[in-house]
């Protein structure tokens, strides 16, 4: 009988089919599954649709071309939405919570000035890269983009330190932690798909970070500033920002095309977008989170949720400790004392009233929604993949072909990433075409899959990539700078990360 807390779990909730959804050979299948994909890749790249319909409609084409009955695709693509939506979903909300406190408070920058104030020149890569890595779990790429960037532009300037040499490796940190660590949108939706451990998954997911994000960052930012120099633009140096102001240019968009402005994300308001936080008359007890609470507020849900992969592996079940551990640990419960503590320690602490930390808490949600709604229908994609049966027909011609499954999930992201420019696109179709190879695998190779499947989500950022032009703006480049710097920065994560996750695959 399995353990009452294997059903709270929402990322082991998947929608799956009672009966097959149609009776298409195995030939009309895969050009269903190749014109379904193509619909995504074509309407995103070339038509400039919005993720969110493309997913909708690119699961009509495929549907169709399966000949899948109307009303038992709106069923599987409404199954798949609300599995997706209730278990990745709340766990995005709540790493946002965190991630808009964070930010809020000045807890980032307390993090950064203290760690890059203490070490010289030299070290200074590291000092990003580390910091960059710390503040990456609980925010998206693009708010720490936003964060760490003036901060990045500001130190290059104050220390004389090539921009790219310090400007990279804090790219390399948020990036390679925003595709392989949850609770980041793409690996909390490829352990969903694929029922992989979380807590196992983020053991092993921050094992292939460490050496990806030194390899990426400090090593490759020393090499590439030979040949990229650049000077940090005047007018993104830090100054201090205005709430109730919002220009043209302080507008970014996402790594998926969400709309995000300056406003939303550093001074989030009343859960509308575009409304400040109320802070008049607290001018004068506002101040910095100190350094620790911060950390340990940052890190607090990561360790839980290894404690409890931890305490699957040592202690044994039905005893007080495995149950305390396994609630602890459930990744919404994790995140949510997350989001309590940081109400404490980056709010209060702060000097915010108990209004005010409601409105930044509820201003982190609208710039969410986008990712969101985007997961959601990738979820819905996965599953109309899955109940016509061509994640099955793929296992068979993968088991066939000898290939292996970790290579299999790499590629097929990388040949999404590179035609959609949409890191959790990449990531939705890849676990769901590979998500019955899961089912052979044992626990530890699950968690790798969803971890091979998250670096190939990474590979070659470029023209079509929303990320690449937040890159190249921020940092001055002309295109073939990024291409240069960002592009190779995030082909060499794909690559590497990926060589650490079979290595890894050889020694368990």
């Amino acid at each position: 009988m399995p353990p009452p807390l294997a059903l709270a779990d929402p990322l082991t909730a998947l929608a799956a089919p009672a009966e097959p959804v149609t009776t298409a050979g195995d030939t009309q299948l895969v050009i269903a599954a190749l014109l379904g994909i193509a619909a995504v890749v074509l309407l995103i790249a070339w038509a400039k649709v919005h993720p969110f319909l493309s997913l909708i409609l690119g699961a009509a084409v495929l549907g169709v071309a399966a000949s899948v009955a109307p009303d038992k695709m709106i069923t599987s693509f409404t199954a798949g939405v609300g599995s997706t939506a209730g278990g990745v979903g709340l766990l995005i909300a709540l790493g946002a919570m965190i991630g808009g406190l964070l930010a809020e408070s000045g807890g980032a920058d307390g993090i950064v000035n203290r760690t890059v104030g203490r070490v010289s020149g030299r070290t200074l890569p590291w000092a990003m890269a580390a910091v960059a890595a710390l503040i990456g779990l609980p925010l998206f790429f693009e708010v720490g983009v936003v964060l760490l960037v003036p901060i990045v532009l500001l130190v290059s300037m104050r220390t004389d330190v090539p921009l790219m040499k310090i400007g990279i490796p804090a790219l390399a940190g948020l990036s390679v932690l925003h595709g392989l660590v949850p609770p980041h949108p793409g690996p909390l939706v490829a352990i969903s798909s694929l029922n992989a451990d979380l807590g196992l998954t983020l053991g092993l997911g921050l094992l292939v970070a460490i050496p990806t994000v030194i390899i990426a960052g400090p090593v490759f930012g020393t090499f590439i500033a030979r040949y990229v120099p650049a000077t940090a633009p005047a007018a993104l140096l830090p100054t201090r920002r205005d709430p109730g102001r919002t220009t043209e240019a302080a507008a970014q968009r996402d790594v998926d095309g969400d709309l995000l402005t300056d406003d939303d994300l550093v001074n989030p308001g009343g859960g509308r977008p575009g409304e400040p936080v109320d802070d008049s008359g607290t001018e004068t007890s506002r101040r910095t989170p100190a350094f620790w609470p911060a950390v340990i507020t940052v890190l607090l849900p990561v360790v839980l949720m290894l404690l409890r992969a931890i305490g699957e592996l040592t202690v044994d079940e039905g005893t007080a400790g495995r149950r305390t551990l396994d609630i602890v640990g459930t990744p919404i419960v994790a995140l949510l004392a997350g989001v309590i503590l940081a109400m404490f320690t980056l709010g209060y602490q702060a000097g915010f009233s108990r209004s005010q930390v409601s409105s930044v808490i509820g201003g982190s949600l609208p710039p969410i929604a986008g990712i969101l709604l985007i997961v959601a229908a990738g979820g819905g994609f996965k599953q109309v993949l899955v109940d016509a049966g061509v994640g099955n027909l793929v296992a068979d011609a993968a088991k066939d072909a000898n290939l292996s499954p970790l290579l299999l999930g790499w590629l097929v992201a990388v040949g999404i990433r590179v035609a959609t420019g949409s890191a959790t696109v990449a990531t939705i179709t890849a676990a769901g075409i590979v998500a019955p190879l899961a089912a052979s695998l044992d626990k530890p190779e699950v968690a790798l899959l969803a971890l091979a499947i998250g670096c190939g989500s990474l590979f070659l950022s470029h023209v079509n990539d929303a990320g690449f032009w937040l890159v190249k703006e921020y940092f001055g480049l002309t295109v073939g700078q990024t291409l240069k710097s960002w592009s190779l920065m995030e082909t060499i994560i794909s690559v590497v990360g990926f060589l650490g996750v079979l290595l890894l695959d050889l020694l368990l």
